[in-house]
């Protein structure tokens, strides 16, 4: 019997043990979520939460972020600068360590930094290992400190190459092109976020550039909070000039709260925990709501406002609240499928207190202000009673009829809603060309008539007595609402699609309005989609080329040769026949759709605020200076 082992041997030397950053290449997901536009992002904010680190702790007041022109991104800081001394463990300078050590840094034991940010807290060696290359220059004694690294990996010493003025890091990094799907930074996507970032911390200084474009904006709010509500506000009347706003600090929690009523019948509280947007809410959250709530109607009983035993629900004293919360506590414990829900069950209470303290003052003190609110909640009760029952009507009358679905609905004949498409279409005359066009085993067509309601300026009962919001809601299968249901969504990718001028463009924006007040799931689940018709059909000899924007127009006419075409610009759908809406715009070969995402949950509301709200000024200003991103409502 042979003594040989055979040649698949499982033993000790096959197990692997991937080596530091090693793992973080091989496996990047792990670290930053995903390798798409959403993980590219993530690495810049990886390397500012390091500079807000520092602003937290009290050492930095100003922090430049740039894209530059080669595609790679820096980070500049007025921070105290990463330490270069030798590291006595590791027989390393401290800076090196840090850009290429996970886990390594100063905020595991709580005496550097008290609180940190940084979803995954995995840092800047992460980014590191995921750069094609990264610079580092620290300032500190005076001296200038610098080491470079090719994907992850140093490529020289920590060495001194001249004199400094002042403290503080720079890191550049260009990320790998072969870990991401795209290495394109969005202007729109960085800004969001440090605008956010300089909203929530107050009095700091962020400046961003974008070298590609020119284009630069100063982020600073000494206001912090309350000026975040002001700008989600924009375009809304408030129901009382001052934003309400409380602070308060237990140990090494801080908790503040700013909030102000409008006229409107959105509600947008945004709760961050560490400055991270916790989505899925959270204790900080549940603590705010019962105390809101409660404060209120202790406040009605006592002063005689509420008839009989009305009781004013959550929903009612929410409803034109926009809020922001912001708790920043040493060990924030994240839970949730996306670990965007805050877990601290001692948070809720310190919330609770400090809102049904704060709240009771207030009220008390601004007798006016409470009045206008509570009488908001109470026509808010009526109409939630209205808008049931009118569900219910609904409910009734559809149950009796023989079919439930609109009559101008064509529907598709596959029943299984993940590979059904519902088209909206605007107008009848290109309804009646998508009808004729359509592959009728999956792609069903629903008309829309007019401009739907706009949903900013109305409440749920009243958007329900307009027929094509009921039509639109029957087709979904859904329902609306507190009855909202996704699991009975009939098709799982709705399109909007609507003519290329001004009059489609506000189409599709009161149906993504409508989408994102009462459906918001549908869209954060990725089913909701904007077609992109033609602009413009070139035809030369036998030829024709369908283009899509100007700039594809004068890239295809170069290419075809500037003599003998003719050019034809579409200004309607109901200008293509079948078979060209189908080629052009229908057909999953050929045509381009946009997802409509969610990336940034505060931007889309001031977006919809502005653009679909009471006052003109904000307005004009927003697309004058977003004509672009107005075409292209991607938010």
């Amino acid at each position: 019997m042979s003594s040989e082992m055979p040649p698949q041997a499982y033993d000790a030397s096959s197990i692997q043990v991937l080596e530091g950053l090693e793992a973080v290449r091989k496996r990047p997901s792990m670290y930053i979520g995903s390798t798409d536009e959403r993980g590219l992002h993530h690495l810049v904010y990886e390397v500012v939460d390091n500079s807000i680190d520092e602003a937290l702790a009290g050492y930095c007041k100003n922090i430049e972020v740039s894209i530059n022109n080669d595609g790679s991104v820096t980070v500049n800081d007025d921070g105290r600068g990463i330490p270069v001394e030798m590291h006595e463990k590791y027989h390393r300078p401290a800076l090196e360590i840090v850009m290429t050590m996970l886990h390594a840094g100063g905020k595991f034991d709580n005496r550097t930094y008290k609180v940190s940010g940084g979803l995954h807290g995995v840092g800047v060696s992460v980014v590191n290992a995921l750069s094609e290359w990264m610079k580092v220059e620290v300032r500190r004694n005076g001296r200038l400190y610098v080491q470079d690294y090719v994907r992850g990996k140093p490529t020289d010493e920590v060495h001194e190459i001249g004199t400094a003025i002042g403290t503080g890091t720079r890191v550049t990094f260009k990320p790998d092109p072969t870990i991401f799907e795209t290495t394109e930074f969005k202007y729109d996507i960085l800004a969001n976020r440090l605008r956010e970032l300089a909203f929530l911390n107050k009095g700091i200084k962020i400046t961003f550039t974008d070298a590609r474009s020119g284009v630069s904006e100063v982020f600073h709010y000494e206001g912090g909070i309350v000026q975040f509500v002001h700008y989600l506000n924009e375009g809304k009347t408030p129901l009382h000039d001052k934003v309400i706003y409380f602070e308060k600090q237990k140990d090494t929690t801080n908790v503040e709260i700013a909030m102000q009523y409008n006229d409107g019948y959105n509600e947008i509280v945004l709760a961050f925990a560490n400055n991270i947007n916790t989505t899925e809410g959270g204790t900080h959250l549940s603590g705010f709501r019962s105390a809101l709530t409660r404060s209120f109607n202790d406040y009605a009983k006592k002063n005689n406002l509420l008839k009989g035993d009305m009781v004013l629900s959550g929903d009612d004293v929410r409803e034109g609240l926009t809020a922001i919360i912001s708790v920043k506590l040493t060990n924030p414990q994240f839970e949730g499928q996306t670990k965007t829900k805050l877990g601290n069950s001692e948070v809720q209470g310190i919330v609770n207190s400090l809102v049904g303290e704060g709240l009771d003052d207030y009220l008390e003190e601004n007798p006016a202000d409470a009045r206008k609110i509570i009488e908001k909640a109470i026509q808010a009760f009526h109409a939630r009673e209205a808008a049931r029952k009118a569900r219910e009507l609904t409910r009734r009358k559809s149950a009796l009829e023989s079919s439930t679905l609109p009559g101008k609905l064509a529907d598709c004949s596959e029943k299984d809603p993940e590979k059904c498409e519902l088209y909206l279409v605007e107008g009848d005359s290109a309804g009646g060309s998508a009808k004729q066009g359509r592959n009728r085993m999956y792609q069903a067509i629903l008309p829309l008539r007019g401009k739907i309601l706009n949903v900013e300026k109305a409440r749920l009962s009243k958007a329900l007595q307009s027929e094509e919001i009921k039509a639109l809601i029957t087709a979904l299968g859904t329902s609306v609402g507190d009855e909202f249901d996704i699991s009975k969504a009939r098709y799982h990718k709705i399109i909007l699609m609507t003519d290329a001028d001004v009059d489609g463009a506000h189409i599709r924006t009161l149906l993504l309005t409508f989408f994102y007040r009462y459906m918001k799931p549908l869209v954060e689940a990725g089913y909701v989609y904007i077609a992109q018709p033609p602009l413009f059909k070139i035809k030369k000899g036998k030829e024709e080329r369908y283009v899509y924007s100007e700039k594809e127009l004068n890239a295809a006419l170069d290419e075809m040769g500037r003599s003998n075409y003719t050019i034809q610009r579409y200004k309607g759908l109901g200008e293509m026949n079948p078979e060209q809406l189908w080629s052009t715009t229908m057909d999953p070969e050929t045509r381009t759709v946009l997802k409509v995402t969610l990336e940034d949950a505060a931007e889309a509301d001031h977006i919809f605020s502005v653009l679909m709200g009471d006052k003109v000024e904000p307005r004009k200003a927003f697309i004058e200076k977003n004509a672009k991103l107005v075409r292209n409502l991607d938010v």
